[in-house]
């Protein structure tokens, strides 16, 4: 006889640091990899499988990510439940919230936006404390002109300029509702600069590395290495401008998912 299947979304906050992304790999440290073996230790009798809400890369956190959890015991107390998974749990990950849904969800395709936040600072070495949250880039940047690049991601464009490796049938067409540069209130901390910044990404989905090479891009048009002209050209169809700055993992983090 077939056990039933019980379905649960579940939001999870992590620091990506010293992990090499979400996805399970061998022999590396993942985040889907830490949670599994904490649900092996916590549930040692169930069967179980996970899905996320979509990989990151190595060193990337997530203040607010999400995954669906199919497993054949019920859940009889949620609040429990993420009480006892948060003990087992690395420091570096934490469980936020569970939520009972059913066989009709799909945490692929029931997402409905997913916002990215690059945080970085400029001009000065930071402390080291600050290496897992911010990008810290030498070079005096333009704010005022990476301010102006950043609005021209938005809406529709073709971004296979903005991604690596892409597969012949990528659909790289892609939409994103809002990118703007403002100063970081996400994040603080006494070891951080007077002043950091944050590019906030919103959109549907998004391509491999497309994010840290929108930002890469960026930071090339602050450094005087591109111009606005180049990013524009650089979402076009069949543009053959070639773009090989890919912002370091640790400053992007997933900021916030929403489901329909």
């Amino acid at each position: 006889m077939q056990k039933r299947k019980y379905y649960y979304l579940i939001h999870v906050q992590y620091l990506g640091f010293r992990y090499s992304g979400w996805q399970k790999q061998p022999q590396q440290k993942t985040i889907e990899q830490m949670i599994i073996k904490t649900l092996k230790f916590i549930r040692p009798n169930a069967q179980f499988k996970i899905l996320g809400a979509g990989r990151t890369d190595a060193k990337v956190s997530a203040l607010n990510g999400a995954f669906e959890l199919f497993i054949n015991e019920q859940l009889t107390n949620e609040e429990d439940f993420t009480e006892l998974f948060n003990k087992n749990l690395p420091p570096d990950i934490r469980l936020l919230s569970v939520k009972k849904t059913n066989k009709d969800f799909n945490i692929i395709q029931h997402s409905k936006q997913k916002e990215y936040v690059y945080l970085f600072s400029f001009g000065e070495k930071n402390h080291p404390f600050c290496a897992p949250f911010l990008a810290n880039i030498l070079e005096d940047l333009d704010i005022s002109l990476m301010q102006k690049g950043a609005k021209l991601f938005e809406g529709e464009h073709d971004f296979s300029t903005f991604t690596a490796r892409i597969k012949e049938n990528t659909m790289a067409t892609r939409t994103i509702e809002f990118c703007e540069i403002r100063e970081n209130d996400i994040l603080k901390a006494n070891f951080f600069p007077q002043t950091s910044y944050a590019l906030h990404v919103k959109g549907q989905g998004f391509m491999r590395y497309q994010i840290r090479m929108m930002m890469g891009a960026l930071i090339q048009l602050g450094r005087g290495e591109l111009q606005l002209k180049d990013i524009e050209k650089a979402l076009q169809d069949n543009n053959s401008i070639q773009l090989t700055l890919v912002a370091p993992g640790s400053g992007l983090l997933l900021h916030n998912l929403e489901f329909n």
